[in-house]
């Protein structure tokens, strides 16, 4: 049958056309009947034809039959094929859906592998945490036996793994707390399964320490509590600090005393203990007279010492019930508590006066001081804390005023000083705002020649409310706010200007001397900010002198050097001014690039009668000529002080024998005489002095009164 199945069809086309060439097919196709066949062999006579026409017609129903058997199997084949295919695809169907089906099961799979990793990932970092945390961590049971430790519980508690497992909780208790409180954390715990604030604990050593805890109560699945998890951390650094920082706050870094903050609520305390017994706290302000010189002569750190000094000294003459406290660089205040009657206030002052007196000793020197103490009473005096001081304070400030090393009750009078103190510092701060200040200038002469060689620019204010207010009282004040630098540049600038006016106006130019404060001088900026009034104003140089004074100089004597070299390579001329009222070095001098001193009034005022202040005068400029520097006295009033001060071989000369400090018009009248003398050789300046004598310079060949 496969043979039959796979045989040609060339080979049934060839039998059919074997029995068409013998005749027994006919046009039409095969013959139907085996008759017909026969007919067909007798009418052909042949029989041999015959017999192949049988065989081929046997052979053409076998084909028939085979083309039939085989068109059947065929159908069935295909049927078959299309069964195979339907089979393939429900396969191919079946086999995408469990392909699926594995894909998401191998992605589940690999979610849970990853959720497995992370797992571990988070248990090996919850083992490390619990191992390396800087926190306390203890594990117990529900009855509070503890199970384990990290080793920050054993660093913090002093208790290894193997002393505290298995022991109770109350192993770190601490008698800081009784039995009550313990009961209120339990009782916490159980309704709230959590409980978190400080607590006292103590270490295995017996010390106690304080502690915050964290405590969480750890449930089973059918809620009961299983385990108690505590972790806590060790607060006594945290405690160190908060104290420290509180007396940092509350006490004086230099000297440890009490600051004002700390003194206001002990003076309340006093002042309460003063009403509550019928008694009197006293409030004694205490200011060491000039100890800024101390500090600008020798430094800050020779200061420091003698203050730490003075708060011991001043604290063991005090009672247990008094309170010493440093309110300012060389400010104390004593708060006397419990005291029957205000003189009482007046010993305890006498007594620290005293104790001040005797001389501080720091590196092999001795320091003399002298203080002034302001007192109030109350409930004398009216007035809370803050009031109190301030009225203290202007009592001591009054005391200061008449010389110092004194003791000051509080009165009206001095209360009616401090209110125009406070007055000339609140004008002071509008004065430059609303152009209140103005400059006077007094003129410099040469004492042989008498020629006008520069001016001294000094500050005036005239206040629409305090009128025309003195420098002696407006500048100090300035001095110790912090309006002097602000001042300090507009005198500099204002100044600079005038002197370039008198230039433009044809005018032989002039030194133009201006003062600096201690603030501008020790300003890292001084240099920059002088150059830069320089070249705004378009003066040079050459023509303007700064004058310091010696406690600038003393201050830091290296800064110091740096600063007045670089002010000097800008060409600028230098000059100490008051020299001899301080505490500069002469070894000093010779480091300062400077090109003059100006002896200050006090000396040249009695220069005739006090043979002190002539030996003084005489010593200074003999001293500036062996050092090549240029002398300038300052207050010269009489004639006869003019001749001594040109025989000692002085150089300039200003004060009220030649001109009080005057606008700049009258300088200008000043310059344009000079210019005549300059250009009339033969002229010689003969001033009348104010009270008519006439003033002679000898360096002339004829005389000319002015």
């Amino acid at each position: 049958m496969q043979g039959a199945r796979n045989r040609p069809w060339w080979v049934v086309w060839s039998a059919l056309a074997s029995l068409w060439l013998l005749g027994v097919v006919n046009e039409e196709g095969f013959a139907i009947t085996f008759v017909e066949i026969v007919d067909a062999a007798q009418h052909n006579h042949t029989v041999h034809h015959t017999a192949l026409a049988l065989l081929g017609g046997l052979f053409l129903f076998v084909l028939i039959q085979l083309h039939r058997k085989n068109f059947l199997h065929e159908q069935s084949r295909q049927e078959f094929i299309q069964q195979i295919q339907r089979d393939k695809e429900l396969l191919e169907k079946r086999i995408e859906e469990r392909t699926r089906e594995l894909t998401r099961t191998n992605q589940a799979l690999k979610i849970e592998v990853e959720v497995r990793r992370q797992t571990e990932v988070e248990l090996c970092l919850a083992a490390s945490v619990y191992q390396n945390t800087s926190e306390g961590i203890m594990v117990t049971d529900s009855n509070g036996i503890i199970e384990s430790v990290n080793p920050a519980f054993t660093q913090i508690t002093g208790y290894t793994e193997e002393a505290a497992v298995h022991q109770p909780m109350a192993l770190l208790y601490s008698t800081q707390h009784d039995a009550a409180s313990y009961r209120l954390i339990e009782q916490e715990l159980a309704q709230f399964g959590h409980w978190r604030g400080e607590m006292w604990s103590q270490r295995q050593n017996g010390a106690v320490y304080p502690e915050f805890a964290n405590i969480n109560a750890i449930r089973d699945g059918a809620g009961e509590i299983r385990q108690f998890v505590k972790v806590f951390s060790d607060l006594s650094g945290i405690k160190r600090s908060e104290q420290e920082l509180h007396f940092l706050v509350h006490h004086d870094s230099l000297t440890g005393l009490p600051n004002r903050l700390l003194l206001k609520d002990r003076m309340r305390q006093s002042f309460s203990y003063a009403v509550r017994y019928n008694q009197i706290a006293g409030v004694l302000f205490i200011g060491l007279d000039r100890f800024t010189l101390i500090n600008e002569a020798v430094g800050r750190s020779v200061g420091d010492r003698i203050l730490r000094d003075v708060s011991v000294r001043l604290t063991q003459c005090l009672r247990d019930e008094d309170s010493l406290a440093r309110v300012g660089g060389d400010e104390f205040v004593v708060i006397a508590t419990g005291l029957t009657q205000g003189n009482n206030a007046g010993r305890i002052a006498r007594k620290l006066l005293a104790v001040l007196s005797e001389p501080f000793l720091v590196e092999l020197e001795r320091y003399y001081l002298t203080a002034s103490i302001g007192i109030t009473l109350y409930p004398v005096d009216a007035g809370d804390e803050d009031n109190h001081l301030k009225k203290a304070e202007s009592a001591m400030r009054r005391a200061k005023e008449q010389g110092g090393n004194a003791i000051h009750f509080f009165t009206k009078e001095i209360d009616a000083i401090s209110a125009k103190r406070m007055a000339i510092e609140n004008g002071l701060r509008l004065a430059l705002e609303r152009q209140e200040l103005f400059l006077h200038y007094q003129p410099q002469l040469d004492v042989i020649t008498g020629r006008l060689v520069g001016v001294e620019a000094l500050i005036r204010w005239r206040s629409p409310e305090l009128g025309l207010v003195s420098p002696a009282n407006f500048i100090p004040i300035a001095e110790e706010s912090d309006l002097i630098a602000a001042m300090g540049e507009w005198v500099l600038r204002t100044a600079c200007q005038q002197s370039m006016q008198w230039q433009e106006e044809g005018f032989a130019p002039i030194r133009m001397a201006v003062n600096l404060s201690a603030r501008q001088f020790q300003n890292r900026d001084l240099p920059a900010k002088v150059a830069r009034i320089l070249q705004d104003t378009g003066l040079a140089a050459q023509y303007l002198e700064l004058e310091l004074t010696e406690g600038m100089f003393m201050r830091d004597v290296n800064e110091t050097v740096i600063t007045l070299h670089t002010l000097k390579q800008m060409n600028l001329q230098l000059s100490i001014d008051d020299f001899g009222t301080g505490y500069s070095s002469l070894s000093y001098l010779k480091r300062f690039p400077i090109h003059a001193l100006k002896i200050d009034r006090a000396f040249v005022r009695d220069i005739i009668a006090d043979p002190d202040d002539a030996a003084i005068t005489k010593t200074i400029i003999s001293m500036a000529k062996n050092l090549n520097l240029q002398v300038v006295a300052e207050g010269v009033a009489a004639p006869d002080q003019l001749e001594f001060l040109r025989t000692l071989g002085c150089d300039l000369v200003q004060g009220f024998l030649f001109s009080q400090p005057v606008p700049p018009e009258e300088i200008a009248l000043f310059l344009g005489e000079d210019r005549i003398f300059q250009e009339k050789p033969g002229f010689s300046p003969k001033l009348h002095s104010g009270g008519g004598s006439v003033i002679v310079f000898p360096e002339v060949k004829s005389q000319k009164t002015i």
